[in-house]
């Protein structure tokens, strides 16, 4: 599988990775689904809604045991976010490709937690944030095994 996205999508991702720091940020990506690839046509930068009650929630989740209380360490969409994309997407007869957050003074790389919460449609962009300025990202998709690997990204211009 193949995401494909416009350099100022890329961009404004890059934008709002530096902007949360040393917060995690977090978005939506909406597009189109073809037979192995997903363009992304819309970026939709949404509030980081991890709170008390999110930690709460998610606790005895593989990878829980190193959750906290802070943003720093974790995101969370808000489930009224995520409807009114789902709504827009439906609406313009696009799909919810996929998810980004950063990864404050921490690689690309997924964490357990974020393996145990993805959903196998969904890309997941992960933005690496080294003192404020973002230094990598990569897609991750999951595969039947519910395992992360690599996804190929395809800037368009």
């Amino acid at each position: 599988m193949t995401i494909k996205i416009y350099s100022h999508h890329l961009r404004n991702i890059i934008t709002h990775a530096e902007s949360t720091y040393p917060e995690e940020c977090c978005g939506l990506m909406l597009g189109n689904i073809d037979e192995d690839t997903k363009t992304v046509v819309e970026v939709w930068a949404t509030k980081n809604s991890w709170n008390d009650e999110a930690y709460e929630t998610f606790q005895g989740i593989a990878g829980s045991d190193k959750l906290g209380a802070s943003k720093r360490d974790r995101y969370a969409i808000a489930p009224e976010d995520m409807l009114k994309a789902q709504r827009e997407a439906r609406d313009r007869q696009l799909q919810i490709v996929g998810i980004y957050h950063s990864h404050p003074d921490h690689a690309a790389i997924p964490s357990e937690f974020d393996r145990a919460c993805a959903w196998p449609v969904y890309s997941y962009i992960i933005v690496s944030v080294q003192q404020g300025k973002v230094d990598a990202h990569q897609s991750w998709i999951l595969d039947e095994a519910h395992q992360f690997h690599p996804e190929e990204i395809e800037n368009l211009s």
